[in-house]
């Protein structure tokens, strides 16, 4: 449904809004990743893990990667990525380790009960996606995944670095 335009009460005059044009892509997004992110937490909650410490655990299983590195991948700051270190050392599912390569940097190492964990928590994360795209036709579901691959490689694949945006003084 779309609205053209709706009268409000401005000042004590009546306005316009703006008339959309467009899909709102922000929000189909924002609401689709949200919803999802919420169903992926209490899945993974069941087994005692975090989305975080679940992208920590199976990007570490991959490849012999530094604390840095693992955030970059995970798209958490250093705070974040300390804490949910700090929690995944305390569950004693991994822990912080010197590299073999740079001897200023920490790699974080998989215990073997991490790794049993991971597979774990890899099936669930699978479980979770599956059930979102199975409630797509099958023309529909690999049609979104084409476009939405499109978009992740070309015009979506850099976020534009912008100030975050000020609040008035009241």
């Amino acid at each position: 449904m779309w609205i053209i335009c709706d009268e409000t009460i401005v000042g004590g005059m009546t306005a316009l809004a703006p008339t959309r044009n467009e899909p709102d892509l922000s929000f189909l997004l924002d609401r689709t990743s949200h919803v999802l992110r919420t169903q992926m937490a209490a899945a993974l909650a069941d087994i005692g893990l975090t989305a975080r410490m679940h992208c920590v655990l199976v990007h570490a299983l991959e490849a012999e990667r530094t604390q840095a590195q693992l955030a970059e991948l995970g798209d958490m700051d250093k705070t974040t990525m300390v804490v949910t270190v700090d929690a995944l050392e305390k569950a004693g599912l991994a822990e912080r380790k010197p590299s073999s390569t740079d001897r200023r940097a920490r790699i974080i190492s998989v215990t073997p009960a991490g790794a049993k964990l991971a597979a774990r928590s890899a099936e669930i994360v699978d479980g979770v996606h599956r059930d979102a795209l199975g409630s797509l036709p099958k023309a529909e579901r690999e049609s979104l995944l084409r476009a939405l691959n499109h978009l992740v490689d070309g015009h979506l694949a850099t976020a534009v670095e912008a100030a975050p945006a000020r609040r008035a003084r009241q």
